[in-house]
C-alpha cells in the first residue's frame, strides 16, 4: 500500500534504489558499495564488462549468466522496503526463506536470511508485515534467479506508516477528494448491490444478512477479494471497475472487518483511492469498526461504521416502509374523512334551512302570490288599455276639427295656383286669366281669374 508514500527517510530513499536493481542488471551500468546507513549508488563500469557477441558468434548461457552474476555480484548491500509474502520457516534449517514484494507495482524479489535474523524481528515476522531489509542482492545462474541474501530485518514502525498515511491524506484534502460536494448518494432501492470483501468473511456475512434482513428482494453481487497483504489493492481495484462496469450495480459496498493498522492498509492505498474517485457508481466504505479510519472512508460518497452499518445505508428497512406506507395511508385516510365528515355538515345544515325543509309548501305559497300579481298585472294593462283608447278618440276628434277636410266641410274652398300648387292668400298673389284649382269638400275644379 505505502509504494505510493514512500520518501521519507535514509530507509524510503534506500528501497527506492533498491527497486532499480532490476534497471542496473538489464542495462549493466552502475554499482557501489553500501554501507548500513546509506543507500547504494552508482559507479559505471558497464563498458569494462560489456560482452561482445554477433549472430554467427553468439554467447553461451553459461557466459551471459556468469557475466550477469558478476554485475549483480557488484551492486553490494542495500536497504529494500517492501511487503513480506510467501514466509516459509522449515524445521530443522537455519535459513528462512520468503519474498518481498513492491506494494505499488507488480514486482517481487526472492529473500534468504538466517532464521537468526528473522526470529529476532519484533513483532513476529508474518505475511502482510512492511519491512526494510538489509542485504546483498546475488545471481544463481543454475537457475537464471535473483535474490537477496538479508543480515537485517527492520519492522516498519507504526509511527512511519501513519506520518506516510497523514502525508498522503494532506496531498489528496488538497485535491480536494474529500469534498462533500463530489460525494454522490447512493440510490433509494438500488437494482443491484455489488459488495467486494474478503471470502467467507464475516463482513460479507453481515452485509447480506441485514440487507436480506432488511429488504428481502435485494440483488447483491458479490466480488471475492483478498483483503489484506499484497494482492489486496490490486484485487479490489480489479473487483471495483469491474463491478462499475456493470449499469444494474447502483451502489458498490467495500467491506472488510476490523485489524491492526498494517492489515487495514491496503484500504489507504493512493491507487485504491484514486480508483473510488473515478468510479462513476457511488462507493461505501465499510473497513474495520467504528475507531478505525482508513483514507478510504474520507474519499468514499458514504462512510458506513461497520459492515452491518453499511446494510442499512444501502438498502431500505421493508418493515419501516411498509410502516411509513400505512402510516401515510392512514393520514390520507384521515384527511379524507374530515372532509366527508366537513361536508356532511354542510349539507345537514342546507337541508335544515326551511327552503329545503318544505319546499313545496313554499312553492304553494309563491304560486299564490305568482297569480296575485298575474292579475293584478292584467288588470292594470286593461285601465291602461281603456285609458289609452278613450285618449285616442279624443285626440282624433281633436285633429278631425282641426284638419282641412272639415274645414271644406263647413263651405270654405281652397284656391291654389294652377301652376304651383301653392295655395293662393292674397287676392294679389294672382293676376287676369291665370289658372287656379278650387279645392271644395267635394273635390275640386279649374277657375280662371277675370278682370273685376
Amino acid at each position: 500500500m505505502l509504494g505510493s508514500l514512500r520518501g521519507g527517510g535514509p530507509a524510503g530513499r534506500a528501497a527506492g534504489d533498491a527497486s532499480r536493481v532490476g534497471d542496473i542488471v538489464r542495462s549493466a551500468s552502475g554499482h557501489g558499495r553500501a554501507d548500513s546507513s546509506r543507500p547504494v549508488g552508482r559507479t559505471g563500469y558497464g563498458a569494462r564488462m560489456a560482452l561482445t557477441s554477433t549472430p554467427e558468434q553468439p554467447l553461451p548461457v553459461r557466459t551471459v549468466s556468469r557475466a550477469v552474476g558478476d554485475w549483480v555480484h557488484r551492486l553490494g548491500r542495500v536497504w529494500v522496503e517492501g511487503q513480506v509474502t510467501q514466509l516459509v520457516r522449515r524445521p530443522g534449517m537455519g535459513t528462512v526463506f520468503l519474498t518481498l514484494r513492491d506494494p505499488v507495482a507488480d514486482v517481487s524479489l526472492r529473500v534468504t536470511c538466517p532464521r537468526a535474523v528473522c526470529d529476532a524481528v519484533g513483532p513476529a515476522l508474518v505475511d502482510g508485515a512492511r519491512v526494510v531489509v538489509w542485504g546483498k542482492p546475488s545471481f544463481h545462474p543454475g537457475r537464471g534467479t535473483l535474490a537477496l541474501a538479508v543480515v537485517e530485518i527492520r519492522p516498519l514502525g507504526a509511527g512511519a506508516l501513519l506520518a506516510r498515511l497523514e502525508q498522503l491524506k494532506a496531498t489528496l484534502a488538497a485535491e480536494g477528494l474529500f469534498a462533500a460536494s463530489r460525494k454522490r448518494r447512493p440510490p433509494f432501492l438500488p437494482a443491484a448491490v455489488g459488495l467486494i470483501t474478503g471470502r467467507a468473511s464475516a463482513a460479507e456475512r453481515d452485509v447480506v444478512e441485514n440487507a436480506r434482513r432488511r429488504w428481502p428482494a435485494v440483488r447483491i453481487v458479490l466480488r471475492e477479494v483478498a483483503v489484506q497483504g499484497p494482492l489486496a489493492v490490486s484485487q479490489v481495484i480489479d473487483a471495483l471497475r469491474e463491478l462499475d462496469g456493470q449499469p444494474e450495480v447502483e451502489v458498490i459496498v467495500i467491506a472488510r472487518g476490523g485489524g491492526s493498522l498494517e492489515d487495514l492498509l491496503p484500504f489507504s492505498d493512493e491507487a485504491l483511492l484514486r480508483a473510488v474517485v473515478a468510479a462513476r457508481t457511488p462507493v461505501v466504505s465499510a473497513i474495520g469498526h467504528e475507531q478505525d479510519a482508513p483514507l478510504l472512508d474520507f474519499v468514499a460518497d458514504v462512510r458506513a461504521s461497520t459492515p452491518t452499518d453499511a446494510a442499512k445505508r444501502v438498502v431500505p428497512d421493508v418493515g419501516e416502509q411498509t410502516a411509513a406506507v400505512a402510516q401515510l395511508r392512514g393520514r390520507a385516510r384521515r384527511v379524507v374523512e374530515h372532509r366527508l365528515d366537513r361536508e356532511e355538515r354542510r349539507l345537514a345544515d342546507m337541508r335544515g334551512r326551511p327552503v329545503l325543509a318544505a319546499p313545496a309548501r313554499d312553492l304553494a305559497r309563491r304560486s299564490d302570490d305568482v297569480a296575485a300579481l298575474l292579475a293584478r298585472s292584467r288588470r292594470c294593462v286593461h285601465h291602461a288599455l281603456d285609458v289609452t283608447a278613450r285618449d285616442l278618440v279624443a285626440t282624433r276628434a281633436r285633429v278631425r276639427a282641426l284638419s282641412p277636410a272639415a274645414t271644406l266641410d263647413r263651405g270654405y274652398a281652397v284656391a291654389q295656383r294652377s301652376a304651383d300648387g301653392a295655395v293662393v292668400r292674397d287676392p294679389a298673389e294672382v293676376g287676369p286669366g291665370e289658372l287656379l284649382t278650387i279645392r271644395v269638400a267635394g273635390g275640386a275644379f279649374p277657375a280662371v281669374v277675370t278682370e273685376d
